[in-house]
């Protein structure tokens, strides 16, 4: 009996080891990163250096991920993702080593903040994107999953960070944990490739398929994409910062409201794999409409919080929405534009989303010097929360193309 041959975007379904090395990656690029909030108090007792200056390592670390991954995103469209993700584990490692070393609080800064803000850049958008080129059926739940790792690294590489720091001093911890990158993300590097796709697969014939980045990223497509992520990190990163604070001005305990946090994160991760799963039946756009007016709606109402059970109540709703609505903007991206052009995309959307994760912060501190209230930052969030899902409405609709396999409009 003649055999139907599987058509290719199908096929594509099946490169599962690159979403389990993504995941991989994520979890430990996020949980490296962040050993410094383990590391803070140690460091500056042993060194002297205040915890404005350590903390600031953190900032750069932000303002070099933003840039870094419209580079490495662009530089992985070139020369594919894998180079990419070989050059930011090697620099992950060698971040840590010479932090260790570091004689100043400038040293710590540039090493800490600058290089692994880099390295860690290199672990998304090429990732991301090659998920994104790899999967048509399944692909909602395989960015999901690819993301899945940066949830992962709070009950993770954290826990081990403030282990090895009741054993052994703060550059003894970061040799070690630097080692540990090494040895967890190179052998990872094999399994990052992408595989190949059907020009007739999204993105390409929705007229993609001569569109170069710099036309791309002056789309209405990419401005809508890039203005709704904006918007959506510049509304729940306030949240996700103060609320441990306003917990605390509420009455609750310093170790009770820091649990908020991990509640939080813990229910991004599940988040995460239901939006996909979601996404995957109904569409990308349907699913990321609802889970922006969801995560707006949640962030008014911790204002509605006064006991650690309702604080907990609010967090999962909040973190469930935030964490799934986070990857799916790679799926619109890919259904937008065309496989090679893809990671310089994901790049610049992903560097203005680093300007949205950074206002929020910022502004809620403000607004609380201003007015002496958190108020204000959660109405304010929903405010903009609910923009962005205003926003998102505006993404080019979809339409069958002549193959049979969905595009979208021109826009």
């Amino acid at each position: 009996m003649h055999r139907v041959p599987t058509p290719a975007y199908l096929a594509t379904d099946r490169n599962w080891p690159l979403v389990a090395a993504g995941a991989l990656m994520g979890c430990v690029g996020v949980g490296v990163l962040f050993a410094l909030a383990v590391l803070l108090t140690p460091m500056s007792a042993a060194t002297g250096w205040s915890r404005a200056g350590l903390s600031s390592a953190m900032t750069l670390a932000f303002l070099a991920m933003g840039l870094g991954g419209f580079l490495w995103g662009m530089l992985s469209d070139r020369f594919g993702p894998r180079v990419c993700v070989l050059a930011g584990s090697i620099l992950l490692g060698l971040a840590c080593v010479l932090a260790s070393h570091a004689g100043s609080l400038l040293q710590f800064q540039l090493a800490y903040g600058v290089l692994m803000g880099l390295s860690v850049a290199s672990f998304f958008a090429p990732v991301i994107a090659a998920a994104a080129s790899s999967f048509e059926k399944r692909r909602n739940l395989a960015i999901s999953l690819v993301s899945a790792g940066v949830g992962v690294a709070p009950m993770t590489i954290s826990p081990l960070v403030a282990w090895l720091v009741t054993q052994h001093d703060w550059r003894t911890v970061l040799q070690i944990v630097g080692v540990l990158a090494w040895a967890l993300t190179l052998p990872a590097v094999w399994f990052v490739r992408t595989a190949p796709i059907e020009a007739h697969a999204g993105g390409e014939t929705a007229g993609g398929n001569g569109m170069g980045l710099a036309q791309a990223v002056r789309s209405r497509a990419f401005i809508v994409l890039a203005l709704a992520f904006f918007a959506c990190c510049a509304a729940h990163s306030g949240p996700i910062f103060h609320t441990v604070s306003y917990a605390v001005g509420c009455g609750l305990p310093m170790t009770a409201a820091v649990t908020i946090y991990s509640m939080e994160g813990a229910a991004g991760l599940g988040g995460r794999l239901l939006c996909g799963v979601l996404a995957d039946k109904w569409g990308a756009k349907p699913v990321l409409v609802a889970g922006l007016v969801v995560q707006a709606l949640a962030a008014a109402a911790y204002l509605l919080a006064d006991r650690l059970g309702s604080f907990y109540a609010v967090a999962i709703v909040f973190g469930m929405a935030y964490g799934g609505t986070m990857p799916l903007y790679a799926s619109l991206a890919r259904d937008a534009f065309a496989p090679r052009i893809l990671g310089g995309v994901l790049g610049a959307a992903t560097m203005l989303s680093s300007l949205g994760m950074a206002l929020g912060p910022l502004f809620g501190g403000w607004l609380y010097d201003r007015f002496g209230s958190y108020a204000w930052l959660y109405l304010g969030s929903m405010i903009i929360g609910l923009a962005a899902a205003g926003i998102a409405l505006l993404f080019p609709g979809r339409r069958p193309p002549a193959g049979g396999m969905p595009a979208l409009q021109p826009g």
